[in-house]
């Protein structure tokens, strides 16, 4: 069987599966209409996030017989056409939990004691104690929407926080004994930090929009490492100018793509709601590296050759 690599990986990925017999091509360059050309020699690819697997590409790839995405979430890939044209998808979640959940609580312990700002301020010359007095996430309830892979692994790192953590998911019966599955009214009461940990799809675009963040009985601290679409960036200005969340945490932004740069073209070009967001000193953001660490990189590897060994060795 032949592979085509079309992103970059650890290299154990070629390595083993070149050892049970896959022949690897490696292709880093070629535009998307060059791959389309010749991946019907193919019955394998291998992808992060280099451009969208549609159904134009898919009807091209006439001998695919899978897809393996080195990631968590399969949204750049037509998930239904390729099922139903009998095409195996494997991604990774299990590779990169454990770096998302350290991530996110990284996050939440910088925002409760504002150490980007006292950072800045010491290298500034300044000794500002009382003005950067912390918070503690001690008696605090965390509420996870989305309990996963992703939303499992952050409820693990809460333990000895002495916190509540409560989750929510669309699936009934994923809570455990880290979490308790909740309804959407007992988060809205009790959250004082909400962490999504949710896949892009139709009904998590827009999520976390004006709402949805009224209906919730406390202010609170929002953390999101999951995807930037999910929360209305101009609903979540408002809501930290009027004090309704008290701090964002950011991993992702709705802006992300391959563009992202371009809008600190111009001034002109930036949405305006993110000006603001990039001007809040209550704000901390990443640029979408949450599961991006040095041992995530190679547990994702390995995660993406076991499964294709499984299945076709």
């Amino acid at each position: 069987m032949k592979i085509l690599h079309l992103d970059t990986n650890h290299p154990l990925l070629l390595n083993q599966l070149q050892e049970v017999g896959f022949q690897n091509d490696e292709d880093y360059d070629s535009s998307k209409t060059e791959i389309e050309a010749k991946i019907s020699n193919y019955h394998g690819i291998i992808i992060r996030s280099r451009f969208t697997i549609d159904k134009t590409f898919l009807d091209s790839a006439k001998n695919l017989k899978f897809i393996g995405r080195v990631g968590a979430g399969l949204e750049n890939i037509n998930i239904d056409y390729a099922e139903k044209l009998g095409i195996k998808l494997f991604n990774a979640p299990e590779g990169n939990r454990n770096a998302v959940a350290e991530h996110a609580l990284g996050m939440i312990l910088s925002l409760f004691n504002k150490l980007n700002q006292a950072d800045q301020s010491v290298r500034q010359g300044k000794w500002l104690r009382e003005e950067y007095r912390g918070m503690e996430l001690d008696g605090k309830t965390v509420g996870i929407i989305g309990y996963g892979n992703m939303g499992k692994a952050f409820a693990r790192k809460l333990r000895g926080f002495n916190v509540e953590v409560i989750c929510y998911d669309i699936l009934g019966n994923v809570g455990n004994s880290d979490a308790p599955q909740v309804d959407l009214h007992e988060l809205f009461v009790k959250t004082d930090v909400l962490s999504l940990h949710t896949p892009e799809t139709p009904k998590t675009i827009g999520m976390i929009n004006e709402a949805f963040i009224e209906k919730f009985r406390k202010p609170f601290w929002l953390i999101n490492t999951a995807r930037g679409k999910s929360v209305v960036t101009s609903d979540l200005v408002n809501a930290l100018k009027k004090g309704k969340i008290l701090g964002a945490a950011l991993d992702v932004l709705e802006y992300e793509k391959s563009s992202f740069e371009d809008l600190f073209n111009s001034e002109k070009d930036m949405p305006e709601a993110f000006q603001e967001l990039l001007k809040m000193d209550n704000v901390i953001l990443s640029p979408h590296v949450a599961g991006w660490t040095i041992e995530s990189k190679e547990k994702l590897a390995q995660t993406i050759v076991n499964k294709i060994k499984e299945a076709f060795c």
